[in-house]
């Protein structure tokens, strides 16, 4: 096995007392001659970790097949020192992986006393909302307007690897070092992106509502209701998403909605619509104490499409059972709506509320 250490420069892009104490905190990435920990190795370990006001870098290099226990051991014994380990995808490939080459060389470690940061987990549920290509580091970074030139892949590497252990050439040891190394250094061009979920994981505090007009294709008026919200935490860029009815826009620690309203006429349903007839003439629903008084072809008994009351009104949509009672325009309608009035956000329980709907109904 062969040991490289030496400082390095490590930019920090993102504020890391949200994640602990820096010297508290493990970089880790992995190299491996492919993707199944029962049938490939592993051949490199890579970490940054910092002491003494320096950034450091720490990479255990199996040069033998037989050295790839000794890199295990080495790394989990290092490993003691901190308390969490961040990482891109290793929940889904790394701690996987060398769990399963641990029992392979029947070496009982594990990552039970390290809390595991993945950034592409922390990061997944958001990937509809911010309009990520994939979940691919690299589309992370084009996000980001970051670029990195990487000339090899992991998968090119494999045979770069197997070409060492036959000749041993020095050039092909550098490749392999310096691809893991800068993977590493590469890490604080993405941490950024953890500024989204701490972003959208606040609580928003409405900072200005405001009703906007448009004109439908008829040139009639239409209501808008713009939601103006704020958090303590900044995003570095930009982002917007929309559906048919929502907008969203998210600009530094700023989150403004602009949703559409319905002005007009809705109708509540009641549940229990067999105690209930619906008059023919007036189109609506009353219950039977009171229908015994009408004209019996007038009326007819209620079924759960007719058992409703009509109402005109300003409305706000939600896209599941957010507050009742609620308005559709007809019963099987995804989308129901509230009467919108003003005092409504002036809640911030109903602020949180609903911008965590939109949210959500956004991310998927």
């Amino acid at each position: 096995m062969i040991t490289l250490e030496k400082t390095i420069s490590f930019c920090e892009t993102y504020p890391l007392e949200r994640l602990g104490k820096r010297e508290e905190l493990l970089f880790f990435d992995i190299e491996t001659t492919g993707f199944s920990g029962e049938y490939s190795t592993l051949y490199l370990i890579g970490c940054v970790y910092y002491r003494e006001g320096n950034w450091n870098l720490i990479q255990w290099f199996a040069d033998t097949l037989d050295s790839e226990g000794e890199v295990l051991k080495t790394f989990f014994e290092f490993l003691k020192k901190f308390t969490k380990v961040i990482h891109f995808n290793g929940d889904g490939f790394d701690i996987p992986y060398l769990l399963k080459r641990c029992r392979a060389h029947c070496l009982a470690y594990d990552f039970s006393s390290v809390e595991s940061l993945d950034i592409y987990k922390k990061i997944r549920p958001y990937r509809n909302l911010l309009g990520l290509s994939s979940m691919k580091q690299k589309a992370i970074e084009e996000f980001l307007q970051v670029e990195r030139k990487d000339l090899y892949s992991g998968g090119q590497l494999i045979e770069v690897y197997k070409d060492y252990l036959i000749c041993r050439d020095r050039y092909l040891f550098d490749l392999l070092i310096l691809h893991n190394e800068d993977d590493l250094k590469g890490m604080p061009l993405i941490l950024p992106i953890l500024s989204y979920p701490d972003f959208l994981e606040q609580d928003f505090s409405l900072d200005k509502q405001e009703i906007l007009y448009q004109t439908d294709l008829f040139d009639r008026p239409q209501p808008l209701l713009k939601l103006t919200c704020k958090t303590g935490i900044s995003i570095p860029i930009g982002f917007s998403k929309s559906n048919s009815m929502v907008l969203l826009e998210a600009e530094e620690n700023v989150l403004t909605a602009v949703i559409d309203l319905f002005d007009g006429e809705l109708k509540y349903f009641y549940p229990d619509y067999k105690n209930y007839y619906y008059l023919i003439y007036e189109d609506h629903a009353i219950h039977k104490s009171v229908a015994e008084y009408v004209d019996r072809e007038a009326r007819i008994k209620a079924t759960a499409k007719t058992c409703y009351t009509r109402k005109n009104g300003c409305y706000l949509p939600q896209f599941s059972s957010l507050w009742t009672p609620s308005f559709q325009r007809e019963l099987k309608d995804k989308i129901s709506y509230i009467p919108y009035e003003a005092q409504l956000f002036e809640n911030q329980e109903n602020v949180r509320l609903y911008t965590r709907h939109l949210l959500n109904i956004l991310c998927r």
